[in-house]
């Protein structure tokens, strides 16, 4: 679900990567001998309100407490906060805080809306390209969990221009460093453990409302590529060739049209996944990420904060092409000392450091404990 979604179901207070080598903080001892570098990561959730000076006092907060990256986010599903040429454009927000981010000494990672698609226009002339659940509705006119659940279909090399035109416009902006991918997967199957009480939901296995997609060309190309029509298979769920095929259908997109889309303009890319990524379809351990983001939100598992040292450990080690992991971390979810206990167990656990989610939610006593524990090293 959103990010902001979780954050009001769980009462939290605000709204709801990374690269190899780029402003180390700590060099640590790596399992191969050589020093760790690591980085640490805010999201800021759309804010054009507060004025440019407001702004330079805030990224001096974050720079002075050890932040070395920000993830603004810039395309929201409905409308772009940049000059886009392609998507509706609210305020051009970043335009006006990168060049004061960047006098900060910030690098700017542009955080976007991968798959949901909440545009009129888009809505309204392409209603083919959305994921159909496996009842035959498509998410349009029945969004699974929330109204804005209205996910693009992967399959689609229209959808795959549509995804990559806002990637080649973000990556164009010079001072940029990276474009950041959320939402860059299916809607969830199954939600985190936590979260299911919550909307009244109980889930114990994978009920056809909340599977996709079995559009036409989902069919089709699973019929020619895996040789089965998932809409003949009596449990989709056990069907290994049939999930398979969806995890690809993310990581063509991923691999193939928007990390060289990036990587054209020298552009940093990075990614926000799940912990339980074969939820929502998202086999990011395959992915060539330049840093994986996975969001680590322990409450939402219930579990506590050394969940997310066993989680980060565990993924650092699957990461087939070497994507450097950042612990992410809800900090409306904990208090000050969990935050800093989280740092030093993202750090002892093999992480490159943390993204905290988010700025919003950040308090003056957050701020301090966090600095604290980036600056102790240990």
């Amino acid at each position: 679900m959103n990010r902001r979604e979780f954050a009001r179901t769980v009462g939290l207070a605000g709204i709801g990567f990374a690269a190899k080598g780029i402003f180390p903080k700590i060099g640590l001892p790596s399992v191969g001998g050589e020093a760790r570098k690591l980085k640490q990561w805010v999201w800021i959730g759309t804010d054009t309100g507060a004025p440019p000076d407001e702004w330079k006092k805030r990224f001096a907060v974050m720079k002075d407490a050890g932040i070395d990256a920000i993830l603004p986010e810039i395309y929201n599903s409905r409308q772009a906060f940049y000059g886009s040429s392609h998507l509706p454009v609210g305020q051009p927000w970043l335009e006006t805080i990168l060049p004061l981010a960047k006098e900060a000494g910030l690098e700017v990672h542009t955080w976007m809306w991968t798959m949901p698609c909440n545009v009129d226009d888009v809505v309204d002339k392409h209603p083919e390209w959305f994921v159909v659940n496996r009842l035959g509705e498509s998410s349009i006119q029945k969004p699974a969990y929330v109204p804005y659940y209205k996910f693009l279909c992967p399959s689609r090399s229209e959808v795959w221009e549509f995804v990559r035109e806002t990637v080649s416009e973000l990556s164009a902006i010079g001072e940029l460093d990276g474009v950041h991918l959320d939402y860059v997967r299916y809607p969830d199957v199954i939600l985190p453990i936590g979260l299911q009480p919550r909307y009244h939901i109980v889930q114990d296995r994978e009920y056809p409302q909340y599977d996709y997609c079995y559009c036409d060309v989902c069919r089709a190309d699973s019929k020619k590529e895996a040789g089965i029509d998932p809409l003949k298979i009596a449990e989709p769920s056990e069907n290994t060739a049939w999930k398979q095929f969806r995890y690809n259908r993310i990581t063509h997109i991923v691999n193939d049209v928007l990390i060289p889309e990036a990587h054209k303009h020298k552009k940093l890319m990075t990614a926000a996944v799940f912990p339980n990524w074969k939820d929502v379809r998202q086999e990011w351990s395959q992915w060539k990420l330049d840093g994986a983001l996975p969001m680590l939100y322990a409450r939402f598992y219930n579990e506590g904060v050394d969940w997310i040292g066993k989680m980060t450990k565990e993924e650092v080690k699957s990461q087939r092409y070497g994507a450097l992991v950042y612990s992410g971390l809800s900090v409306g979810q904990l208090s000050a000392d969990e935050i800093a206990e989280a740092v030093h167990v993202s750090r002892a656990s093999g992480g490159s450091g943390v993204s905290l989610f988010s700025a919003q939610s950040m308090t003056d006593a957050k701020w301090s404990s966090f600095r604290k524990a980036v600056e102790s090293g240990d």
